[in-house]
């Protein structure tokens, strides 16, 4: 199949290749036929991009004269490289400031989370003492009530008596079991 016909089909995209170690991302930024795997066989790598980039460095790169031809001649941008061309196209401050803004909603969102634990923490204290209270009325409701379970304790040793009583004939039996062998 001729090139020519991939592109008018709307299979080549261009999209970030990842690149990079462990926890320590860079991309490329690649037009490539959208059937190959992300970071496969490309046509043209036409920037790159660094999201752990320090002051010093580079962050983006983007060469505006090949994405205008990939994008003439039918190729497909992914949201993501969309977004990376408008901050490549902006200046430090105007970047900074969009950083600046996703940090604050960042915080606004972490305090939030606080709030909501330090909330849920009061409730289920507030919850703990009502359930509690019923049963400090109910203790000091029950000082004669106290007595009375005083009063059954010998009664539940009677039963506890009566149980080696009843072990004792069964001892009994077994010993008489046993001379009858």
């Amino acid at each position: 199949m001729p090139f020519s016909n991939i592109i008018q089909q709307k299979m080549v995209v261009i999209r970030l290749s990842r690149a990079g170690a462990k926890k320590r991302p860079f991309y490329h930024i690649c037009v490539s036929d959208r059937r190959n795997k992300r970071d496969g066989k490309f046509i043209e790598r036409i920037g790159f991009y660094n999201p752990i980039a320090k002051d010093t460095e580079e962050k983006i790169r983007f060469d505006h004269e090949r994405y205008d031809h990939w994008l003439s001649v039918g190729a497909k941008p992914s949201d993501t490289v969309v977004m990376l061309l408008k901050r490549s196209k902006m200046s430090e401050e105007e970047i900074n400031k969009i950083e600046e803004k996703k940090v604050a909603q960042q915080e606004k969102k972490k305090q939030e989370a606080i709030l909501k634990k330090q909330e849920e923490a009061a409730k289920e204290a507030e919850e703990a003492p009502a359930e509690e209270a019923p049963a400090e009325e109910a203790s000091g409701e029950e000082t004669p009530a106290e007595e009375a379970p005083a009063e059954e304790t010998p009664a539940e040793e009677a039963p506890a008596e009566e149980a080696p009583a009843e072990e004792a004939p069964a001892e009994e039996k077994e010993s008489d079991d046993k001379q009858d062998k």
